[in-house]
């Protein structure tokens, strides 16, 4: 007859092993949920997918339920360390892994892509996101109004490009997938988007919707975005990791000499952090609106200061921006805006610049 006791003990010594103390999926610290079967300890919101996965996954609370002896005996014998070499042995290089803040839709898919899909346990595994076009329909929110229309986007890295095509021809007579995407492409594409300026990064909260990606780009010299989804979450994350393995070849392209740690972080970003800001000083700021931020080393600072004369409206808290060429003078509404604005700047100037980061500070500065 099993000890519970003593079964519990086992497995929280277990868990405090360096390779089972964080989630085996999101890397959260100290997990409290193991997946009996695959022998792997999770964090409580990993554990709500693997309870999506019956047939591969069946989780239990390490800290309240009962366990078998045999069941002890076999998360004994696996762990995490030797899960991630099995099911992660062959995850390509810029698949991007969830974090214990990213959303449901990232977290989700990764561990179906590991458990359910097995899409990284064999070298040679065929993956849409690989390939060197990548086409489907998307539903993007219109300009003027607040609707989501379906749309037909192309991703290609014969010449790095994303475009999207506006014509809906569902109504035509003819109409079948195949001709609609002959007629879109020969009326042309509505917008053409560079990936060198793409990013693309999930906002669930901004949009309204669970599987919301937002796309930013510039033209024009202007800083545009594009908010799409995807019904399907595996679909919709299937788009984000071709953008981003469409971005690590031209990166590579790019800078044929950077090592690969230094290019994986600049694939996609996400946002440090958003909101608003009311600009005061000298009225000659770059037109785009766009302060860049180097390292510190580099003669970058930011400082929580207020400096006499400047009149903010009602905002009082000041950020000072100071960049080798001039000085910015931001105010924020709240202490706390201003106290969390200037941890995410100096967050950014405090690492070191990268090549890409000296030809995006060259190309501002020319738009001056």
């Amino acid at each position: 007859m099993a000890n519970r006791e003593k079964n519990k003990k086992t497995l929280l010594d277990l868990v405090k092993l360096p390779e089972n103390s964080c989630c085996a999926d999101c890397g959260a610290a100290d997990p409290d949920w193991a997946s009996c079967t695959l022998g792997i300890f999770v964090c409580l919101n990993c554990s709500g997918t693997h309870r999506n996965l019956p047939v591969v996954s069946r989780v239990k609370s390490i800290r309240l339920d009962f366990w078998d002896d045999d069941l002890v005996q076999f998360m004994k014998s696996n762990g995490n360390y030797a899960a991630k070499n099995f099911y992660e042995k062959f995850v390509p290089i810029f698949y991007y892994r969830p974090q214990p803040d990213d959303c449901e839709v990232l977290r989700e898919q990764w561990i179906r892509a590991k458990y359910e899909r097995l899409e990284f346990t064999k070298e040679k595994t065929e993956r849409p996101y690989t390939a060197g076009v990548y086409e489907g329909m998307l539903w993007k929110k219109g300009k003027d109004k607040a609707q989501f229309l379906e749309r037909k986007f192309v991703l290609s890295v014969h010449d790095f490009t994303l475009k999207y095509y506006k014509e809906d021809v569902r109504e035509h007579p003819l109409y079948t997938s195949d001709f609609a995407f002959k007629y879109q492409e020969s009326k042309g594409p509505k917008a053409t988007i560079f990936v060198k300026d793409l990013n693309a990064t999930f906002q669930p909260k901004k949009m309204g919707h669970a599987h919301g990606l937002q796309l930013t780009y510039q033209t024009d010299n202007h800083t545009r975005n594009l908010f799409v989804y995807h019904k399907n979450g595996e679909l919709i994350v299937n788009w984000f990791n071709a953008i981003r393995a469409t971005r690590h070849i031209f990166l590579r392209t790019a800078f044929p000499t950077a090592k690969d740690e230094d290019i994986i972080p600049w694939i996609t970003r996400n946002y440090l952090k958003e909101g608003y800001m009311e600009k005061t000083g000298p009225l000659d700021a770059i037109e785009l609106g766009v302060v860049f931020l180097g390292s510190e080393n580099h003669g970058y600072s930011v400082i929580e200061w207020v400096p006499k004369g400047t009149r903010g409206n009602k905002w009082r808290y000041g950020v000072i921006v100071e960049t080798p060429d001039r000085q910015f003078v931001f105010m924020c509404e709240q202490e706390h805006d201003q106290t969390e604005w200037v941890k995410a700047l100096k967050t950014v100037i405090s690492k070191p610049m990268m090549p890409q980061d000296y030809i995006t500070e060259a190309n501002i500065q020319r738009r001056k």
